[in-house]
C-alpha cells in the first residue's frame, strides 16, 4: 500500500486541478462531478486503500472540500480544517503497545506497574487493553527491555494546542473550540484524513463574472518557486489567468511594523507587554487559549495580509482580494467577516498551482527589479524573528532609543505557547512577544512549496536584487490615510 506524502499531494492537487478545469468549463454539477471520481478511481481493483469503493468516497469529499464545503452533507462544523473520515482508518488505536523485543519474563515488572489493570500475559508476550489502558506509562518505564513504546499519532502529535482526539472507532476528532487551524496535522497525516476547505471555485466564478479579483502574494512568496521567479513573475502570471492586479503583502509588513512601532513605544512607556499580530495561528491561540492575553496584550494593528487588502479595496472599492501564501490558517482569517476590509479569500501555494495547472500556465522568469513595493523590512515578515526586526526598525527610522527593548521570538507552536503561559504567570521577563506557530516563520508553514533549504537559498538571491529602501520612506508613497490599520477598523 502506498502512502507517501507525495502521492497524498499529488492525488489531492490533481482533484483541486480538475474542479477548477470544471469550474472554469461551468461544469461543476453532480454529473460531472461523478464522473470525476470514476476517472480518477476507474478500478476494479484499489490503488491506495483496501478498496476501490472506500478510495472513491475520499475522492468525493475531497472534490466536496475542493468547493469549499465540507466533506460530507452531515458535518455542519464550519472550521476550515476538516477529517476526511473514509480515510482515516489505518492508525493504531492503542497509544502504548507491547512490541517483539517482550521476553515474557518471570518478573512482569510492566504487570505489577500498571493501576488499571490494563496488562495481562497473553500467549507469547504481554498484551495492553486499550480500553482499560489510561497511558500514564509507568509500563513502559518499568519494562527492563524496553519493550513496550508509546505510538503517539502523527496528527495529534503535531498539535500545539491538543485539540485532536479519536472517537471510540479511533476516527480522528478535531475539537473546534481548541483548534487554531494552524494546519499542522494536515501534513503530517500519512493518510491524508486531514483537509482544508479550498476557495478556488468561488475565486474563479468572481473572475468569470469580471469582478476586479486582486492577488496578494505574501512575503514567504520569494523563494518558493525557485530563484527565477521573482514577484514581477507572479504578477504577470496572475494576470493571465484573469486577475486584475497583484500586490505583494510584503508592503503590508511595513503598514503593521509602522502601526505596531506606535503601539510598542505606547506600551512601553506605560510598562506594558505586547503580542504581535501577524500569525493568524498565534492569534487564535491567544483568543481561545489565553482569552485574558488576547484582551490586555494583543496588539490592535491589523495583519500584513488585512492592511494590504484594505489599502487595496480604498482604491477598488468593489474589489475582490484573495491571499496566496503557505498558510492554512490564513483561510480562517479571511473568513472573519467581523474584521472590515478583510481578504475575501485566502488560498496556498499548491493551491494556486493547481490554479495555474487548470488554466495550462507557468510561472515566467521576469527581474525582480521591475516590481517591488516593500522595503527588505516588510519581506523579512516571512521568517522566524522578521517581524520584531521590522518593528524595530521602524522605532529607529523614528530616532527611538531601541537597546534596551527585550523581545521573546516565539519559533513554534510549543514556543508560542510556552511565551504565552509565561505572560500569564507574570513570569515573562520580554517587554514584547513574536508569535509565528509555524517553526521557522512563514517560510515553514504547512503549505509551503520546497523544502526550506532551498526556499531560504532562493529567497537571498531574490531579496539581494530589493532595493534599501526604508520602512517609513517606502510608505509616503502609500495614502494611509484612506484606511484603518486598527483592528476593528476606526
Amino acid at each position: 500500500m502506498v502512502t507517501n506524502d507525495e502521492t497524498l499531494v499529488k492525488l489531492k492537487h490533481k482533484i483541486m486541478e480538475m474542479v477548477c478545469r470544471l469550474a472554469w468549463n461551468d461544469n461543476l454539477d453532480p454529473e460531472h462531478e461523478e464522473q470525476l471520481v470514476y476517472d480518477l478511481i476507474p478500478g476494479p481493483l484499489p490503488t491506495w486503500r483496501c478498496c476501490v469503493y472506500s478510495e472513491r468516497e475520499i475522492v468525493r469529499q475531497r472534490i466536496r472540500l475542493a468547493m469549499a464545503m465540507n466533506p460530507s452533507p452531515d458535518n455542519k462544523s464550519d472550521n476550515i480544517v476538516q477529517v476526511i473520515a473514509p480515510a482515516c482508518d489505518q492508525c493504531p488505536i492503542s497509544s502504548y503497545s507491547v512490541t517483539d523485543n517482550c521476553r515474557f519474563c518471570l518478573g512482569k515488572a510492566c504487570l505489577n506497574s500498571c493501576k488499571f489493570g490494563a496488562i495481562s500475559p497473553d500467549i507469547v508476550r504481554m498484551h495492553i487493553d486499550a480500553t482499560k489502558c489510561k497511558e500514564c506509562g509507568q509500563c513502559a518505564k518499568a519494562c527492563p527491555y524496553q519493550a513496550i513504546v508509546h505510538l503517539e499519532r502523527p496528527c495529534k502529535k503535531a498539535c500545539p494546542v491538543v485539540a485532536i482526539t479519536y472517537d471510540e472507532y479511533g476516527y480522528c476528532k478535531i475539537d473546534d473550540n481548541k483548534c487554531i487551524r494552524c494546519g499542522q496535522c494536515i501534513h503530517n497525516c500519512p493518510f491524508g484524513a486531514i483537509g482544508s476547505k479550498t476557495f478556488l471555485v468561488p475565486i474563479i466564478q468572481a473572475i468569470k463574472a469580471g469582478k476586479k479579483v486582486v492577488a496578494m502574494c505574501a512575503p514567504a512568496t520569494e523563494g518558493q518557486f525557485g530563484p527565477d521567479v521573482s514577484m514581477a513573475s507572479l504578477k504577470e502570471v496572475v494576470k493571465k489567468i484573469g486577475f486584475y492586479d497583484m500586490v505583494e503583502v510584503g508592503l503590508g509588513g511595513d503598514m503593521t511594523a509602522a502601526y505596531e512601532a506606535a503601539e510598542w513605544s505606547k506600551a512601553r512607556s506605560e510598562g506594558k507587554q505586547m503580542t504581535t499580530s501577524c500569525c493568524p495561528a498565534f492569534i487564535n491561540m491567544l483568543k481561545m487559549h489565553f482569552p485574558e492575553q488576547y484582551k490586555e496584550n494583543m496588539s490592535s494593528t491589523v495583519s500584513p495580509m488585512c492592511a494590504v487588502s484594505r489599502y487595496v479595496k480604498s482604491q477598488i472599492p468593489d474589489a475582490v482580494t484573495v491571499f496566496i501564501g503557505p498558510c492554512i490558517a490564513k483561510k480562517s482569517e479571511a473568513a472573519d467577516k467581523s474584521v472590515p476590509g478583510n481578504a475575501d479569500y485566502a488560498i496556498t501555494y499548491g493551491e494556486f498551482r493547481a490554479l495555474l495547472r487548470s488554466c495550462d500556465i507557468k510561472p515566467e522568469s521576469i527581474p525582480a527589479s521591475e516590481y517591488q513595493e516593500a522595503s527588505k523590512w516588510g519581506k523579512g515578515f516571512a521568517s522566524s524573528g522578521g517581524v520584531a526586526s521590522a518593528v524595530i526598525e521602524v522605532m529607529k527610522e523614528r530616532g527611538e532609543d531601541t537597546s534596551g527593548i527585550k523581545v521573546f521570538r516565539a519559533n513554534g507552536g510549543d514556543e508560542c505557547r510556552k511565551a504565552l503561559l509565561l505572560l500569564k504567570a507574570g513570569k515573562l521577563k520580554e517587554d514584547f512577544v513574536e508569535g509565528m506557530v509555524c517553526f521557522g516563520g512563514c517560510v515553514g508553514g504547512p503549505s509551503k512549496h520546497r523544502a526550506e533549504a532551498e526556499i531560504m537559498s532562493a529567497r537571498k538571491t531574490l531579496l539581494g536584487e530589493a532595493d534599501g529602501r526604508s520602512v517609513l520612506k517606502n510608505l509616503e508613497n502609500y495614502p494611509m490615510d484612506s484606511f484603518s490599520m486598527h483592528r476593528d477598523g476606526h
